[in-house]
C-alpha cells in the first residue's frame, strides 16, 4: 500500500535532508488538515515521525498526536525516540495503531523483544535505518544516523522472528528526502529473505515510476513524504501504481 508520511517539529509539518535538523525545510503549520486530505485520497495507513519528540523524549508532542489521531477514521503508525515501555504506551494510549521504534531495536535487543510480547509484535513497527557497505550488505544505523552500529540488518530481523516480527520499515539513508530514486534492490532481497514480514520502503521516491518499481520488490508498502508535499504527484495516482491497493 501507498503510506503516506508526515514528520513534525514543534506542530509543523517539515522534511529533514537525511536526518539533518539543520536541513529543515517547512511545509505548513497544519498538519490535520494534509492527513485527512490524505486520508479522503484513499490512504488506507499513515506514518507520522515526532521529530521534537525524537530529539527529546521530554518534549514528545502527545497531546498533539491525540489529537490528529482522534480526527482520523484510518490507522496510523508513530514514532520518534522511542526508547521504553512507557513511551510505547503512552503512544498506543494516544490513539497509535503501532509504534515504530528505531535504534532501540539495535541497541537493546533483548528489551524491544519483550515490547513485542507485552503489547503485541502487531503493535511494533522496526525502522531499520541503514547504509550499505562496502560488502554490498545492508547496516544498521543509530542514534538519528550518526553512528553506525556494525549490525547487519537480516542479522537483526533473525534476532526478532522469535518475538513474532511482523513490521519492518527500511529506509536506505543515502536515498532519503532526495527524490532520487528508490533502493529496490533492498528491498526486493528483503522481501524474498524473509517472506513472513510485511517490509516497508522508504527513501528516495520522486515519481510514480518509483512507485511501480517499489511494487514488483515484494515489499508491503511504500512510505511516501516530500514526494507529496512538493505535488509531485497526487496520493490518488499513487495508488493507482500500486497492484491491489
Amino acid at each position: 500500500m501507498i503510506i503516506p508520511a508526515i514528520d513534525l517539529i514543534d506542530g509543523c509539518v517539515v522534511r529533514l535532508h537525511q536526518g539533518d535538523y539543520g536541513l529543515r525545510r517547512d511545509y505548513g503549520e497544519d498538519p490535520l488538515a494534509r492527513l485527512q486530505r490524505y486520508q479522503a485520497s484513499g490512504a488506507k495507513l499513515l506514518h507520522i515521525v515526532d521529530l521534537t519528540g525524537a530529539k527529546d523524549p521530554k518534549a514528545r508532542q502527545i497531546p498533539l498526536l491525540r489529537e490528529l489521531l482522534g480526527s482520523l477514521s484510518i490507522p496510523v503508525q508513530t514514532g520518534g525516540g522511542i526508547r521504553s515501555a512507557d513511551d510505547v504506551r503512552s503512544l498506543l494510549n494516544a490513539g497509535a495503531a503501532r509504534v515504530v521504534v528505531g535504534s532501540a531495536a539495535v541497541k537493546r535487543t533483548d528489551e524491544v523483544a519483550g515490547w513485542m510480547k507485552t503489547f503485541g509484535a502487531d503493535k511494533l513497527v522496526l525502522a531499520l535505518d541503514v547504509r550499505i557497505n562496502q560488502a554490498g550488505n545492508a547496516e544498521v544505523a543509530v542514534s538519528g544516523w550518526q553512528e553506525n552500529s556494525g549490525v547487519l540488518m537480516d542479522d537483526l530481523i533473525r534476532a526478532f522472528e522469535p518475538a513474532g516480527l511482523r513490521y519492518v520499515l527500511t529506509t536506505d539513508i543515502s536515498k532519503d528526502g532526495t527524490l532520487a530514486g528508490p533502493n529496490t534492490a533492498l528491498y526486493a532481497k528483503l522481501a524474498q529473505t524473509f517472506p513472513n514480514i510485511d517490509f516497508q520502503a522508504s527513501g528516495g521516491i520522486g515519481s510514480l515510476d518509483d512507485i511501480r518499481a517499489v511494487s514488483h520488490t515484494g515489499a508491503a508498502g511504500v512510505i511516501v513524504g516530500r514526494a507529496l508535499l512538493e505535488g509531485k504527484f497526487t496520493l490518488e495516482e499513487a495508488i493507482e501504481c500500486w497492484p491491489n491497493e
